[in-house]
């Protein structure tokens, strides 16, 4: 009875086990808090890894699978993203530069109040994603799919979006200075002001809710 008692005990006070820095990557991985520079894990499976403020430079996640995996309030310098799986994944504070997010599949995800300065998310998929009070002037979403994305607060001056699917996305209060709608149907965008339209870009094949009207500076210079 004493022997079962201490067994126990063990099994109650153990500390948890946390992946460390130098440890493989794989799923569920923690590198919480890490620095890494120029690693490779194209194709990687990595899915609920763990990178909250991790900083990493020149990293190659293209085509990995980061599905569920979290990076709170990291930072990203040129790492790529191209073509991963980012579904559910948290991005929330994190701040990119000049990182490529392109074809990236990150329906449901959570960017809120990142930071994606001059970031290609051109064709990416982000459905349903909350991007809410984020950081994203400058960078492109040609053709990027923000059907239902929660974008209220967020700053997208001189960010293009051209031709990207934005039904019943949510632009309540975005910052729209010189932003690219050039051939996106708009149409069906919630909170869209025409205050906003007036500051931002357009063309003839964008496309606006019955209520509003096109700017007469459209289409605006390149």
């Amino acid at each position: 009875m004493i022997r079962i008692l201490i067994a126990t005990a063990l099994i109650v006070v153990a500390p948890e086990l946390r992946a460390g820095c130098d440890d493989a990557p794989g799923p569920g991985v923690d590198w919480s808090g890490c620095n890494k520079e120029r690693i490779v894990l194209t194709r990687a499976s990595l899915q609920k890894g763990k990178f909250d403020r991790a900083v990493l430079a020149g990293m190659n996640f293209a085509s990995a699978d980061l599905a569920a995996a979290s990076f709170l309030s990291a930072e990203f310098n040129r790492t790529s993203f191209r073509g991963a799986n980012l579904e559910a994944a948290r991005f929330d504070k994190a701040m990119a530069v000049r990182s490529n997010f392109s074809g990236a599949r990150m329906n449901g995800a959570s960017l809120e109040k990142a930071e994606l300065v001059r970031s290609n998310l051109s064709g990416a998929q982000l459905r349903g994603a909350r991007l809410s009070k984020g950081d994203f002037g400058r960078s492109v979403f040609d053709k990027a799919d923000l059907s239902d994305a929660d974008l209220r607060f967020s700053n997208l001056a001189r960010a293009r979006l051209t031709e990207a699917k934005l039904a019943g996305a949510d632009l309540s209060n975005a910052f729209t200075l010189n932003t690219r709608f050039d051939g996106s149907d708009l149409s069906a965008v919630k909170g869209l002001t025409q205050a906003q339209l007036d500051i931002a870009c357009g063309d003839a094949k964008t496309r606006l809710p019955a209520r509003l009207k096109k700017p007469g500076s459209w289409p605006c210079a390149e």
